[in-house]
């Protein structure tokens, strides 16, 4: 008897198991979180100085409880959109709608801006082969462009071409970038600061040992509500609700899975890197050129291992796309299902079984995430942006754990994750008055930040982006109540499967 089951209505099917799941919350979070941001971070957070790996754990603590809130949410509503289901199952649809749409707009920019950062690994994997006319011109941006593009839409189509593919792609790239990236942590521990200056040979390089950067609060949370970055990718699993095998089981133990897994994995990897190269080495590069873990590493190892490293990172950045792709294309289907967005984009391929509209949607917005970063040049926008949507969107999942008994209890009584009210409600205000802290000191920084124009602000382009998603809700909502839909029954159930 096949394991696979066919939603009637739909044209999902419930192909993907455990394992599959996982890697789909593991190689979300895992790519420029690790690699770039916690080394670039000191010229987007200029102060944060040695204070980069306790931000890192204390950024930790909301993600953890905002983990926690998914699989709550995901045990009791296993359905395709997970955030947009379950806040408009728990709060309304418009509040579902208007967050789940700005996370939409953030990762898929988000997948845009990976699709670009990802080459300049080719190039430097290039100058370590020592082609340095190759390495030339794929630093053109013509050929970055086209590069980028290429890439991005490559895994659109092995997306679009089903679950089994997806998995044949995903899972082994996975296990391959937790090898190659163990080289990073081995070489971190075994070398010291010492080793890192006389292999770079600097004249004042003993006054980096010695250097001191004094605490600033407000920085460290700063630097920490940018770091929450590294830590989103695992509500991708919940996304993916509608294709899971033995859903209310399988999501919530992905979740945990997968944070366990990758919050072991950046401790280990981003101290490993500053127990090598100094702090203020790494912010002074970071001032004047894109820098990465493996760029930073390789003034130490021989140019084998280098090489080794920089794909390494080169596959944990493409990792995040194909699962980024899903997530957000199973917005836009659970969206489309429910009658607030665009018909069509609920297609579902008769072969594949995917929502192949919604994934050529879903790519053509990265797309436009690519030509931000190409104008812009500043990738950081991008990551800035993504921090506001999912901020608000995990803060909003908090309060959906907090609203759903008196909302919809028959729904909640469906809650196979901690079943306690109680215990419930603590995990809800810890991740309510956590994440809304972060929120805020994000904000800030972004607003108070001197800018060539205004749409290089973060919280100005999510606004506007909120505003988009209003018109287009009240627009549909206005045609499902024309067409006398009972949009009080349509929002107090689970999509059909």
């Amino acid at each position: 008897m096949k394991s696979t089951e066919k939603f009637v209505g739909t044209g999902l099917t419930r192909q993907m198991g455990l394992l599959g799941l996982t890697a789909t919350g593991i190689c979300s979070m895992i790519g420029a979180s690790i690699n770039v941001v916690p080394f670039m971070i000191h010229r987007n957070v200029p102060g944060i100085g040695p204070y980069v790996l306790p931000a890192f754990l204390f950024a930790a603590i909301p993600a953890i409880l905002a983990a926690i809130a998914y699989g709550i949410l995901a045990s009791a509503m296993p359905r395709a959109g997970g955030s947009y289901v379950y806040a408009s199952r728990s709060i309304n649809p418009f509040i579902g709608f208007v967050a789940s749409f700005s996370q939409w707009f953030g990762l898929s920019i988000v997948i845009g801006t990976v699709s670009y950062i990802i080459i300049p690994f080719f190039r430097d994997i290039a100058v370590a082969l020592d082609y340095p006319s190759l390495a030339a011109l794929i630093d053109e941006k013509w050929m970055r462009l086209t590069l980028s593009l290429v890439i991005l839409w490559f895994f659109v189509l092995v997306n679009i071409r089903g679950i089994k593919i997806y998995e044949r792609t995903l899972i082994p790239l996975m296990f391959l970038m937790f090898g190659l990236g163990m080289i990073v942590i081995v070489t971190g521990f075994i070398y010291t600061w010492e080793d890192f200056i006389s292999a770079t040979s600097a004249g004042d390089s003993f006054t980096l040992l010695t250097q001191q950067s004094e605490f600033d609060l407000v920085t460290f949370l700063s630097a920490s509500a940018l770091l929450f970055a590294s830590f989103i990718g695992f509500d991708s699993i919940a996304q993916a609700g509608g294709e899971a095998k033995d859903p209310g089981r399988s999501l919530p133990l992905a979740i945990a899975i997968a944070m366990a897994v990758v919050g072991a994995y950046y401790f280990l990897f981003t101290a490993a890197v500053y127990n090598t190269v100094p702090w203020s080495f790494v912010a002074q590069e970071a001032m004047v050129k894109d820098i990465s873990a493996p760029g930073l590493l390789s003034h130490l190892l021989p140019s084998g291992w280098t090489i080794a490293i920089i794909a390494g990172a080169a596959i944990s950045l493409l990792n995040d796309l194909p699962s980024m792709l899903l997530a957000v294309s199973r917005l836009m289907f659970a969206w489309a299902g429910d009658g607030v967005f665009f018909k069509g984009i609920a297609a579902v391929h008769p072969r594949f079984h995917t929502p192949h509209r919604a994934l050529l949607a879903s790519g053509l917005m990265a797309t436009v995430g690519i030509l931000g970063c190409h104008f812009a040049g500043d990738f950081f926008l991008g990551v800035d942006i993504m921090v506001t949507s999912m901020l608000v969107n995990f803060l909003l999942m908090c309060i959906s754990v907090l609203a759903l008994p008196s909302v919809n209890p028959a729904i909640a009584n469906e809650i196979k994750v901690i079943r306690s009210p109680l215990q419930q409600k603590l995990v809800a205000w810890c991740g309510v008055v956590f994440l809304s802290g972060f929120l805020i000191f994000h904000t800030i920084k972004d607003i108070t930040t001197e800018t060539e124009s205004w749409y290089f602000h973060s919280t100005a382009l999510w606004l506007v982006v909120m505003s988009m998603a209003s018109v287009i809700f009240l627009v549909e909502y206005r045609k499902l109540k024309k067409n006398s839909v009972d949009t009080r029954s349509l929002f107090s159930q689970l999509p059909p499967e």
